[in-house]
């Protein structure tokens, strides 16, 4: 799985919605090309983005009535901005694609290197030592 991550704290990028249309469209034709051709490789599994923010919510429960509050956590300047799942043939590939995501056009044209977490997707828990 990789995770495209955007932070609040990185000051000169502001939030997608405040980018210039031309900028938002480069943006969003790079992330339709990366995931046609990440998909016509047979690599793709699926690919989503998430609603900004200030839409989440966390909830919890300790088995009675749950307790919703927004989210994410207020502290936080970094949030979860939308993922990939792959399915490559080496570790090399998986990393060679995240380094593609992560130079996604910014604002201002130039590449954003966003961090994109890499992490296994698990079938079933790892094994017991």
């Amino acid at each position: 799985m990789l995770q495209m991550h955007f932070s609040r704290s990185d000051t000169d990028v502001p939030p997608i919605p405040d980018w210039d249309p031309a900028a938002t469209a480069a943006h969003i034709a790079f992330m339709r090309r990366s995931v046609a051709e990440l998909t016509a490789s047979g690599e793709l599994v699926e690919a989503r983005g998430l609603a900004m923010p200030d839409t989440a919510r966390i909830v919890r429960s300790d088995g009675g009535a749950p307790t919703v509050t927004g989210g994410p956590f207020p502290a936080e300047k970094e949030f979860l901005f939308g993922w990939w799942v792959v399915s490559c043939a080496s570790e090399e590939r998986v990393l060679e694609i995240a380094a593609l995501l992560s130079a996604a056009p910014g604002h201002d044209g130039r590449p954003m290197n966003m961090p994109i977490e890499v992490r296994e997707v698990l079938s079933e828990p790892p094994a017991q030592p």
